[in-house]
């Protein structure tokens, strides 16, 4: 059976989201905000591709966002529920988020009292970000807990403050963790922050809860939730990105040459600093549809991108069958996060962002053209 995903309606690049994966993932989510009465929104910085809200909107309460930018994305795209949280604000981030969000989260005591005013007599709900300093991630770039952090506050710098007006409690330390790291980490939060958590109408435990993650504790993590949630009588938020779009959808491309210096080397219609830059950054190595690793299979590539940049290189790997200008790749798990920190580096072509819809056809709903590399330049 052919493979849909190489189909030639699917133009090369496409990022290609599956949308029964996406439902199957959604679905999981539904059962858990159902049995342990938490909430669950979308984080925006892991998966805003706003073609999809319809169908998230069904299952989620809402969305989360880093930015004006974001939360004017959620406000018009979702309509729900727009929780935000930034690591600082300026007064005409205000203004405008007071006519977008419905839950602000402040990332000091300083920026607080500075805007404490401005929800006055609003419906909007405000809380701070406070720091458990309880380390679970395995990326130090994306450890909020790591020390010298600047995200949230510390348990030391409450005492003797005036929390007054003060609703809510957003914490954020995971990354791709289980429900054992969560399980963990509300210890923590009880144990540095216990005699503050009677008061609050609302906690939220950020996002990094790979819920959707094969082998993940779904039971664990409820009973966890239900628990926390019960012993503080609080609204209970979770705000996933990966989880939402975990295993969603590849990154589709084709071999453009192939060239020889010390071992064969494929050239792609992609880009590793411009269209999957955590490669890079993390560092990690993505997987490759039906490849393993070099000299398993007879044909061993090095894989890189169309840039410039010396360093645009994917990784090695081997293939059953020799590749050849115009041959298929699959790089798998590309809808989370790497969509959104993409860039037009170098103007190379854009991969298309596309929908396999559940009955097979296919839908690009964006190209992207010159104009709108341009219109990023002056």
């Amino acid at each position: 059976m052919t493979d849909p995903l190489l189909s030639p309606d699917i133009p090369s690049p496409s990022y290609v989201c599956e949308e029964a994966k996406l439902k199957r993932n959604l679905e999981l989510m539904q059962r858990v905000q159902a049995a342990s009465g938490c909430k669950i929104i979308l984080a925006l910085k892991g998966f805003s591709m706003w073609s999809t809200f319809d169908l998230v909107g069904e299952y989620l309460h809402g969305c989360t966002a880093s930015s004006v930018w974001e939360a004017k994305l959620a406000k018009e795209e979702m309509g729900k529920e727009v929780h935000a949280y930034a690591p600082a604000y300026k007064p005409e981030d205000i203004a405008e988020l007071k006519q977008l969000v419905n839950h602000i989260s402040f990332n000091s005591l300083n920026q607080w009292q500075r805007y404490k005013a401005d929800f006055n007599g609003t419906e909007i709900s405000p809380g701070i970000r406070v720091n458990p300093e309880h380390q679970e991630a395995d990326t130090e770039l994306y450890d909020p807990s790591a020390p010298g952090s600047r995200l949230g506050i510390r348990a030391i710098d409450l005492e003797g403050q005036d929390l007054s007006g003060i609703e809510g409690f957003h914490i954020h330390n995971l990354c791709e963790c289980d429900s054992f790291a969560t399980e963990r980490t509300i210890k923590a939060v009880e144990e540095k922050f216990g005699k503050w958590l009677h008061g609050l109408k609302w906690i939220n435990l950020g996002g990094g809860h790979l819920m959707t993650k094969q082998g993940y504790d779904v039971e664990h993590l409820i009973s966890v939730l239900k628990t926390f949630r019960e012993k503080y009588d609080v609204e209970l938020i979770l705000e996933p990105g990966s989880a939402v779009a975990w295993q969603t959808g590849p990154l589709i491309c084709e071999v453009v040459d192939i060239v020889e210096n010390q071992g064969q080397i494929a050239l792609l219609d992609i880009s590793a600093t411009a269209h999957m830059p955590d490669v890079l950054e993390m560092p990690y190595r993505p997987a490759v549809r039906n490849a393993g690793d070099p000299g398993e299979k007879a044909f061993t590539y090095k894989l890189g991108g169309n840039s410039c940049l010396a360093g645009d290189v994917i990784g090695s790997y081997s293939f059953d069958q020799p590749l050849e200008p115009g041959s298929r790749l699959i790089f798998e798990d590309m809808i989370h996060y790497t969509m959104v920190k993409t860039t037009f580096f170098n103007g190379v072509q854009h991969p298309h962002i596309g929908i396999l819809k559940e009955d097979g056809d296919f839908k690009c709903v964006k190209s992207f053209s010159y104009e709108e590399f341009r219109a990023r330049l002056s």
